[in-house]
Formats: C-alpha cells, sequence, structure tokens
C-alpha cells in the first residue's frame, strides 16, 4: 500500500506527551544506523486524547543487536523474540520489525520472519494499531489509511475480517476491547466475521486469552467490555458458569455492579490499582452468594466456615476448568479472597467473637474486597473500618524496649 507522511501541523500528537525513556530509545537505535519508530497502541491512544499505559518501539535492529545497543536489554520470547528496555520499573518493549502473508489462512504459530516497516504495518491487527510515530521529525506515517480511521473513530482489520480472525482469534477480543473503551464504530464485515468465527477463540492458547480478560479488567471499561462478549456468544466458550449467571436479570446485575465500580477505581489516577485476583473475585463473589443461598440459606441453615471453603474450592475450579485455567497462585489467593468475606462479614449474625486477624497472606485482599463491596451495600461500612483499623495496628505494632534476658547463674565446679 502507499505510505501516507502525515506531518506535525496536521494531526494532534504533541510530542511534550510522549514518554521521554522511549524518545531516547527511538533515537539511540537510529544514532546506531537502525531504523526505529513509535508504533501501534501508544500511537493511537495518544492521537484519542488518552494516556498510553505502555510503550512499544519498532526497529530494522535484530533482537541481538538491540541488546548491544543497550546494557539494560534481555530478550525474551520464543515464539516472539523481543527486547525489553529496562529504566527502574518501567519496561519498553522493543520489536523487529516482520513480515508475513495477511491473506493466509493458517493460524499463526510462528512470527519470527523479519521484514520492512510496511510489511510489519500489514500484519497487524487493526487500521488504528498501525501507525508509526517519528519522534526526531513528529511525522506520522501510514501505510494502511489508520489515520482516517482514527479521525472518525473507525474499528476496522487490515486486509478480510474473516481470514483475520483465523490466523489469530485473539484478534476477536480485541476488536470488542477497543469498541468497549473507545467506544468505536465496528465495521460491518468485521462484525459479522467475529459471530461466525467467535468458536475460533477456543484455538488460542489459554494464557494469552486469560491475560487480555484480565488486561481488559484492568483497562476501566470492564463492564462494557463483559456485556460485549456476552452479547457476542464469546462469554459462554471462555467462563460458561458466568455467561449463564449473567442471562438472569437480576444475578447479571450484580457482576456488573462489581464491574461499575472496578471501572470507577481505575478511571480515577488517584485511586490505588486493584489485584488481578480481586479482580475476578468480583466476577465469582455474586456466584458464590448465589449457591450458599440454593444450598443452605433456603434451608433455613447457616454453613460453617468449613462448608463455604469446600463450596469456594469447587466454584473456583467449575468456572475456570474448561478453557481459562488459572495459575495456582491466583486460584489460591481468590479462593482466600471469597472465603475472607465470610470471616469479615459472618452470615450467622449471633455469634459475636471477638475480632483476630487470621495469618494469611492474602487478607489484605479480602479486606480491599470488602471495601469494594461497601460500594455497594453502604451498610458494611462499619464493619470494614473496624477491621482495617485492626489491621493497620497489627501491621505497624508499638516498637518496644526488648526485655534484658537475665544472664544464666554459672553453677560451681564440685570439688573433690
Amino acid at each position: 500500500m502507499e505510505q501516507k507522511i502525515i506531518p506535525v501541523e496536521d494531526h494532534q500528537l504533541p510530542i511534550e506527551k510522549v514518554d521521554t525513556h522511549a524518545i531516547y530509545v527511538v533515537e539511540k537505535l537510529k544514532a546506531a544506523g537502525f531504523v526505529a519508530y513509535l508504533v501501534g497502541g501508544s500511537v493511537r491512544d495518544l492521537l484519542l486524547g488518552h494516556r498510553p499505559k505502555d510503550y512499544d518501539i519498532s526497529t530494522s535492529a535484530k533482537p541481538e543487536e538491540i541488546k548491544k545497543v543497550f546494557r539494560n536489554c534481555i530478550l525474551i520470547g520464543r515464539r516472539f523474540r523481543l527486547a525489553h528496555i529496562r529504566f527502574g520499573k518501567k519496561v519498553l518493549e522493543v520489536a523487529t520489525f516482520r513480515s508475513g502473508d495477511p491473506e493466509k489462512e493458517d493460524l499463526i504459530l510462528r512470527d519470527n520472519q523479519w521484514g520492512y516497516p510496511e510489511e510489519d504495518a500489514l500484519r497487524r491487527d487493526f487500521t488504528i494499531n498501525a501507525l508509526f510515530y517519528d519522534p526526531s521529525t513528529e511525522h506520522i506515517i501510514d501505510y494502511v489509511n489508520g489515520y482516517e480511521d482514527i479521525k472518525r473513530k473507525y474499528l476496522r482489520t487490515i486486509g478480510q475480517p474473516f481470514v483475520r480472525f483465523k490466523q489469530d482469534p485473539v484478534r476477536m477480543l480485541r476488536l470488542l476491547k477497543f469498541q468497549a473503551r473507545f467506544g468505536l464504530e465496528v465495521d460491518p464485515d468485521a462484525h459479522i466475521a467475529l459471530v461466525e468465527c467467535r468458536e475460533e477463540i477456543i484455538k488460542s492458547a489459554p494464557a494469552r486469552v486469560l491475560e487480555e480478560m484480565l488486561r481488559m479488567l484492568e483497562s476501566g471499561a470492564a463492564k462494557p467490555f463483559i456485556k460485549l462478549l456476552n452479547e457476542h456468544g464469546m462469554m459462554s466458550h471462555l467462563l460458561p458458569e458466568v455467561a449463564h449467571f449473567i442471562e438472569k436479570e437480576e444475578e447479571g446485575a450484580d457482576i456488573y455492579s462489581y464491574l461499575q465500580e472496578i471501572d470507577r477505581f481505575f478511571q480515577d489516577p488517584l485511586s490505588e490499582n486493584l489485584e488481578r485476583p480481586l479482580l475476578l473475585s468480583s466476577l465469582a463473589y455474586p456466584l458464590l452468594q448465589k449457591r450458599l443461598k440454593t444450598h443452605f440459606l433456603e434451608r433455613e441453615q447457616i454453613p460453617h466456615l468449613g462448608q463455604i471453603q469446600n463450596h469456594t474450592r469447587i466454584l473456583v475450579s467449575d468456572l475456570f476448568q474448561e478453557f481459562l485455567i488459572l495459575p495456582r497462585r491466583l486460584r489460591y489467593s481468590m479462593q482466600n479472597i471469597l472465603l475472607g468475606q465470610y470471616r469479615l462479614t459472618p452470615l450467622h449474625k449471633k455469634k459475636t467473637k471477638r475480632k483476630r486477624i487470621p495469618k494469611d497472606s492474602d487478607f489484605h485482599l479480602a479486606l480491599k474486597f470488602l471495601s469494594l463491596r461497601c460500594c455497594l451495600e453502604p451498610g458494611l461500612k462499619k464493619i470494614h473500618e473496624e477491621w482495617q483499623t485492626l489491621y493497620l495496628s497489627q501491621e505497624r505494632p508499638q516498637e518496644e524496649e526488648p526485655k534484658r534476658r537475665r544472664r544464666p547463674r554459672r553453677r560451681k565446679r564440685k570439688t573433690s
């Protein structure tokens, strides 16, 4: 396709908002004799008026050549060979220009064929993600008419959508992600292809799908994303238990209420982040409440913690057994958060035991989830404050002078 150069006076991407470390990496690669640009999500987000979460850089330098230029660089990946350049806690991802056949229907299994900028742009998923930005000239380089699509907030695949979704089914999740985050109008052909190809999602690597789901829960647009996922029939392939629960209007509203509160957290720049086990617990907690109600409360029985623990373990196993498989640590933390709600707010109202903090590394997450529940149930605020006060008092014990240890008395040797 024809290359279009959008000069600085014709676009709305102020270089002042571009990360200085990203500019430094591009300039250093160019000084070493390579071609290098900012690419993808950071360019898209800046043009749409959003703050990028991360910056990706594409270059003509091979991974080993990138490593020679930057001492703070490590190479990762087997299928996708990438360079990570660290600046403190910040990581910039640098990839070599790649080539590939955008019209080949086969599932992409390897992606280490080096190419040129035009080829790299054509192998990307959507036109809005295929723009290059050159910080030295402040020009945008466009091979796929992506700049015009960004201006009219239009979401379109590069190439035939049916073929592109067959190549990489995760692109369907990304389509719904961008629609949810930015309110984009979706190309009709892409929408039709998504509906026809939705079952292909189970051919993707479960770890990639889980990562996309978790990123969306952290995006500030989790509620519209889960709604779109369910409306397009994809939730039933990924989380069938949640899909079945959402179908019931009243019960589905509970999950959406939690997602709405999570979105408020992530949309507020001053709020602290919510950990991933906590985010997944927001999908599971309404289901656990329903199960306990069906098995015990409707029969006028109050389950003890051992029974609740058993139901929690079974529920988490049921949720993530068919396709999405949670790492053990994530699953364990999620179970502790859910069970912790019934330690913090017991079902048995008559029993009033003295509050004590359990020896549990995930207790602070359970307490944080209780604060999330307070947004939906204001009556819990007093209980949360009491637990929070107790937790902080035990987290920061008063420093006491160490007690002097008495020296043991020396025994006299017996003399014969």
